[in-house]
């Protein structure tokens, strides 16, 4: 017998947070993100919304001069969102990285994880989120999460191969498809 429960939470949830752009803001946004979801209890991989946070907090303030930026946590509707607003007025570009180069990889991290990224302007610039959707819930564990690991099985999906679990394989793309849905 195969019994799930319904995914959770249903409701809506939302955390804004405005961050001191510095060497900080990144680990403060990780740890709200992670807060976010122990507090509303999202089926979603720590893990990857932490890593995914990180790349969005470090592009905006690596590509950014202003003094803040402002983090808003939103969990509603199957997914788990992440916006990060700065003062830029402009988009981030999906780039490809060459091996020896140190940065560059981060926007592919997250269009490869994300259930689905993008940007859109904003009175005072620009924001760039990306979105997890929630995993299924199976007798109070959520599969796919850390709790259990896809090491050693095999797929019979050969597009599979060499992607994070969950992932879907994506088409090299020249540009991001900013003001509207990404994915």
């Amino acid at each position: 017998m195969n019994t799930r429960a319904p995914t959770r939470p249903t409701e809506l949830h939302s955390r804004r947070i405005r961050l001191t752009s510095g060497l900080s803001a990144a680990a403060e946004a990780r740890s709200q993100v992670q807060a976010a979801i122990r507090a509303w209890d999202v089926p979603v991989d720590p893990s990857v919304a932490i890593l995914l946070t990180s790349e969005l907090v470090t592009n905006a303030i690596r590509h950014e001069a202003g003094e803040t930026i402002t983090l808003a946590i939103t969990c509603s509707c199957g997914q788990l969102r992440v916006d990060v607003h700065d003062t830029s007025c402009f988009f981030p570009v999906l780039g490809d990285a060459s091996v020896d180069e140190e940065t560059g990889r981060g926007l592919t991290l997250v269009d490869t994880l994300a259930a689905k990224w993008g940007c859109y302007r904003t009175p005072a610039g620009k924001a760039v989120y990306f979105t997890l959707t929630f995993q299924p819930v199976r007798r109070g564990r959520r599969t796919g999460s850390s709790a259990g690991s896809r090491a050693g099985t095999v797929s019979r999906d050969p597009s599979a191969v060499d992607r994070p679990h969950g992932a879907r394989p994506r088409l090299p793309r020249r540009s991001p498809r900013c003001d509207g849905a990404q994915g």
